[in-house]
């Protein structure tokens, strides 16, 4: 009879302890985002970025003529930004095309085309978001 009381109690132990490990996993995942973060040092990549094919692009201007930017990033290669009418230009606050110049420092958002070129949404003077290394 003890061994019989013994092996029941056992039995409702390792019930309740694998239905309390399965309520644990599914509360963190509950606590969890939709989506992958990614670091923005080390890799240089923006969350959302392989989905949307949108990337930060940080550095100094070094170029400036009515449609786009050329920016120097910090390995010393150069990325050119386009500008669209929609796009987004400021600093401390509300900026214009005018307010490009070169030797500033900035930080564009945009999506990447094909040639490595980006079209920005926004643009942020003074800039001083930083990421890992630009592709």
């Amino acid at each position: 009879m003890k061994n019989k009381f013994l092996l029941v109690v056992m039995a409702f132990s390792l019930v309740f302890g694998v239905l309390g490990f399965w309520g644990g996993i599914k509360y963190q995942q509950s606590k969890n985002p939709r989506f992958p973060v990614r670091n923005f040092a080390g890799n240089g990549n923006f969350p959302g970025q392989n989905q949307n094919n949108f990337r930060p692009v940080s550095g100094e201007i070094i170029s400036v003529d009515d449609k786009s930017i050329t920016v120097k990033l910090p390995d010393g290669s150069s990325k050119i930004v386009f500008l669209t009418d929609s796009t987004v230009i400021s600093k401390s606050d509300s900026a214009t095309k005018e307010d490009l110049k070169a030797g500033e420092k900035i930080s564009a958002f945009g999506t990447v085309n094909q040639d490595g070129t980006v079209v920005a949404s926004n643009i942020q003077l003074n800039s001083v978001f930083r990421t890992g290394p630009q592709r």
